[in-house]
C-alpha cells in the first residue's frame, strides 16, 4: 500500500472504529520513509521484531472508537503483510545486505588513536583537535 491512510482504512474494515484509531500505528511503520523514499525503508521496521517494537511503544492493545479492544500486534502484522505479503524476520532483510569494507574495519578500544584525530561514522578520520597538557586527551571544535 502506498500510504498509511489506506492501511488504516483496512484496519477499520477489519476491526471497526475510525481511521484515527489506527493511523499512528501505521505511520510508525512508515516513518523510515524519511530515510529512504523507496521500498528499502521497510528493512528498518517491516519484520517480526518491528511488530513487537510497535507493541512495546503503543501497548499490547488499543481501544478503538467502537470501544473494541484491538491487539496492536495484529495491526502490525496486517501492515507488514499488506506491504510484503509475508512477515519476514530481520535476518531475512540482513541477508540481503552486502558487507562493505567500511563495515568490516574496526579498532580495538585499547589501541590509542593518533593525537588530535577523531573517527567519523564511515570509518575515516579527521584531525584538528587540541591536546590537553597531558598530551593524551583531545577536544574537537566543531
Amino acid at each position: 500500500m502506498a500510504h498509511c491512510y489506506y492501511h488504516a482504512l483496512s484496519s477499520v474494515r477489519k476491526w471497526g472504529g475510525v481511521v484515527e484509531d489506527y493511523l499512528p500505528l501505521h505511520q510508525w511503520f512508515d516513518q523510515s520513509k524519511a530515510i529512504f523514499a523507496d521500498p528499502r525503508h521497510r528493512a528498518l521496521r517491516h519484520h517480526a521484531e518491528g511488530i513487537f517494537m510497535l507493541e512495546t511503544l503503543f501497548g499490547p492493545t488499543i481501544v478503538n472508537a467502537d470501544s473494541r479492544v484491538v491487539p496492536v500486534r495484529l495491526v502490525g502484522e496486517q501492515h507488514v503483510r499488506e506491504d510484503l505479503g509475508t512477515i519476514p524476520s530481520f535476518a531475512d532483510w540482513g541477508r540481503l545486505i552486502t558487507p562493505q569494507d567500511w563495515m568490516l574495519r574496526g579498532h580495538r578500544l585499547d589501541e590509542p588513536m593518533p593525537l588530535g584525530t577523531v573517527e567519523t561514522g564511515a570509518g575515516g578520520a579527521f584531525s584538528g583537535g587540541h591536546s590537553s597538557s597531558s598530551g593524551r586527551a583531545f577536544v574537537v571544535e566543531i
